[in-house]
């Protein structure tokens, strides 16, 4: 390759949609692999970076293994995406390490499509002492490479990648016959499994099939397109029976955004609500019986050449993939969704190959958005072990790491997958939640008043619960049990646990089995505080606690730079009990300097309905402050205080 000469063309700049965190925060040294999207959105831009996990040597980064790699990519990797360029992190020589990851990066795209890249690549290293990245760009044929100029930050990345494109589901259950004769190898099963995969992969294009392409569920101010494309001529596009309670859609019907509502989700919301153009395969039994013969069942015979068994692979292929609005449809299936489909069930291959001969793996897609991505990226578990089982959690654990995910909370749960269409949408949402009650209400409330203090706050969502909840009358009793519920709430919204949130009766049972009260506290309207809190907690979920004790209201400002401390480092809300009433934590604002501190309160003393408005206007979750503008104390000033800190759960 040649380097181009300085002055000879336009200065390139290199495009960086994912946070600067994800990059710039890698271990050093790392190799990471950049993801992006040529086709669809600006050149050298990047979407996503993936860690490299697997080396051939001690020598780390400088030589991976890129076959391993590929395997481990392709699966996770929807189509749309592509890999773009690869970046070394801690890099001590700039110049060389640059050209060495564009080398790299060309060769691992090499292995996932089977082609050198008809777009152009980007090298690139950062600076161990100075963060600062410098990059190499080649060509498409990669005969030139360029220095780049400049490196630009997406402002509002995840807009842009969702105004730009879409995406496409295909779901495909498939039941594959597999003839074993009894005297045959291993070897030979393996060919012949092998054999089984690609024809099956080779027939999505066959005449047999076509492709039903629909919109997401249908509002009722907007009507449902809808077009079959035929398997062996997908610029062939013809119209299903027009209903006629629906408007009648030309045949010429054919860009991606034709499917689409006009109201999109953005990406804060598209975790819980993912449209998605929906692809569904029909299979035409009868596409070979002549039109002038009767179409009765045909059964043919094909004799054994030798005694065999029968074994039965099932497979559930579900795909996703990104594509441009104005793509024609018929392009987006054959380039896209085909190819997508091909690539699922060569990943399931090779995890299947292995237990051919015994328990088949029950191999089940699912689709994620995590939290600090951009886009979306499948993972295949199998479904024969828990959630909980070390093989799974193993998997999990490393695919926080290539993804750059903190490794202490569960993001790429079952439950974390994304949702699509109405009625899965509701399902999976009563699912998630449990119930219909106020979520994170503290969203809606004004500044604290503490002037250059420091806001640190609960990380992650939580349920309100407060006085005469589920019908039952725990006014003047039951506000630390409320405060535990919500709390509770947390763990099981941030996917810790599927457990319900337990009720009164059942939190004082939990407390008689352990032995902390006696039969009789059963049905009670006694009292709880910190110390059984942290008991149920641990009996529930194995969550530990941290107990402050303050010998009165007037020393909680001193514990303001220990509770930012916590909410920075663990995010989960805070039981405070003193005297007769408790109160849920949800953040501190804290000016360091000047001592001046407020303190975010949701009281569960309320007793009205579940009315936001009423709710923020009375106070009911506000910022507090030790004494306010009038000399009024909040907490008080003859009673101790114990604070209940949880802690975050060391788990994937």
């Amino acid at each position: 390759m040649e380097t181009a000469a300085a002055g000879s063309r336009r200065p390139t700049a290199l495009r960086l949609l994912c946070p600067k965190k994800s990059v710039l925060s890698s271990p050093f040294p790392s190799l990471l692999w950049l993801v992006g999207s040529p086709r669809f959105l600006q050149p050298v831009t990047v979407a996503a970076a993936l860690r490299c996990l697997r080396f051939l040597s001690d020598d780390g980064p400088s030589s991976p293994d890129l076959p391993h790699e590929a395997d481990e990519i392709r699966g996770l990797l929807v189509r749309g995406f592509d890999i773009v360029g690869g970046l070394f992190v801690g890099s001590a020589n700039s110049e060389s390490d640059a050209g060495r990851a564009l080398e790299l990066a060309g060769q691992l795209r090499q292995r996932l499509f089977g082609e050198r890249a008809s777009h152009g690549m980007v090298g690139g290293c950062v600076d161990a002492s100075t963060g600062d990245i410098r990059f190499l760009v080649s060509e498409s044929n990669g005969s030139e490479v360029v220095e780049g100029q400049e490196v630009l930050w997406g402002d509002e990345p995840g807009r842009s990648l969702l105004e730009k494109g879409c995406l496409l589901r295909c779901e495909l259950q498939l039941q594959l016959p597999l003839y074993l004769p009894s005297d045959e190898a291993m070897s030979g099963i393996e060919a012949r499994f092998s054999s089984l995969i690609e024809s099956t992969a080779a027939n999505l294009r066959g005449p047999h099939l076509s492709y039903l392409v629909e919109g997401p569920t249908a509002t009722c101010d907007e009507s449902h397109h809808s077009v079959i494309l035929h398997g062996n001529n997908l610029d062939s596009v013809s119209q299903p029976p027009i209903n006629p309670n629906t408007n009648k859609h030309s045949a010429k019907i054919v860009s991606c955004s034709d499917f689409l509502p006009t109201k999109r989700h953005d990406l804060s919301s598209i975790r819980e609500n993912a449209d998605a153009i929906q692809i569904t395969v029909l299979s035409n039994q009868s596409f070979n019986i002549s039109k002038a013969s009767s179409p009765v069942p045909v059964l043919k015979y094909f004799p054994a050449p030798a005694p065999a068994s029968l074994k039965v692979i099932n497979l559930k292929l579900d795909i996703l993939c990104y594509t441009s609005m104005d793509l024609p449809i018929d392009v987006a299936v054959s380039e896209l969704v085909i190819p997508g489909l091909a690539d699922q069930l060569s990943v399931m291959k090779k995890a299947i190959v292995s237990e051919l001969l015994t328990q088949q793996p029950q191999l089940c897609p699912y689709h994620f958005v995590p939290p600090g991505l951009l886009i979306p990226l499948t993972a295949i578990y199998d479904t024969r072990y828990g959630e909980i089982e070390e093989k799974q959690s193993e998997l999990r654990r490393n695919l926080h790491f290539r993804l750059g995910l903190p490794l202490d909370r569960p993001l790429l749960r079952t439950s974390n997958a994304l949702t699509f269409g109405g009625m899965e949408r509701r399902d999976r949402s009563s699912s998630k939640s449990g119930s219909a009650l106020l979520r994170d209400v503290h969203k809606e409330i004004p500044s604290s008043g503490v002037s250059g203090g420091i806001t640190s706050l609960i990380d992650g969502s939580y349920e309100y619960y407060h006085y005469l909840h589920d019908g039952i009358d725990d006014n003047g009793w039951g506000c630390a049990y409320r405060s535990l519920q919500t709390i509770m709430s947390w763990y099981r919204l941030q996917q810790y646990s599927s457990i319900n949130v337990p009720s009164h009766r059942e939190i004082q049972q939990v407390l008689v089995e352990i032995g902390d009260k006696d039969p009789s506290f059963i049905g009670s309207r006694e009292w709880i505080g910190a110390i059984e809190l942290s008991f149920v907690l641990d009996k529930l979920l194995g969550a530990s606690c941290k107990i402050i004790n303050v010998r009165s209201g007037d020393e909680l400002p001193e514990k303001c730079r220990e509770l930012a401390i916590h909410f920075e480092t663990q995010g989960t809300p805070v039981m405070i009990g003193g005297g007769v009433l408790a109160y849920t934590l949800l953040g501190v604002d804290y000016n360091e300097v000047s001592g001046d501190c407020a303190f975010l309160i949701l009281d569960p003393h309320y007793t009205g309905g579940d009315d936001l408005k009423k709710i923020v206007n009375g106070g009911w979750c506000a910022w507090k402050k030790s004494v306010d503008s009038k000399g009024r104390s909040f907490f008080l000033k003859d009673k101790f205080y114990n604070l209940l800190l949880p802690q975050r759960p060391n788990m994937v």
